[in-house]
């Protein structure tokens, strides 16, 4: 797996949808960001499959930003069936990226 980058907010409504999703919300000019990127990587890795990891740029996708309540970046929301489970604000450890998966696997 990979991680994806949503191209629309329709096709990230559709994406939440099924099954346990991470979105990260931010920006390619955010250094947070930039640091979450590799730590979501290696958590998919860890995952094979079990969760899909999505990427949300609030620049290109602002829709998407407002309607997931966006006001500090990163913000990392946990989706299940398409419900927003938990959302996690600033940079955090990839074990609390787990911990939060793992609560709704």
């Amino acid at each position: 797996m990979t991680i994806r980058s949503a191209a629309s907010h329709d096709e990230l409504k559709r994406i939440v949808q099924e099954g346990l999703v991470l979105v990260d919300y931010g920006a390619s000019w955010c250094p947070p960001c930039k640091v979450l990127l590799p730590i979501l990587e290696e958590l998919d890795r860890d995952l094979g499959g079990a969760a899909t990891i999505v990427k949300v740029d609030c620049d290109e996708l602002p829709d998407a930003a407002s309607a997931a309540g966006v006001m500090s970046m990163p913000m990392v929301v946990v989706y299940k069936d398409g419900s927003p489970m938990d959302k996690l604000v600033g940079l955090r450890p990839k074990a609390a990226y787990r911990q939060t998966l793992d609560k709704y696997s």
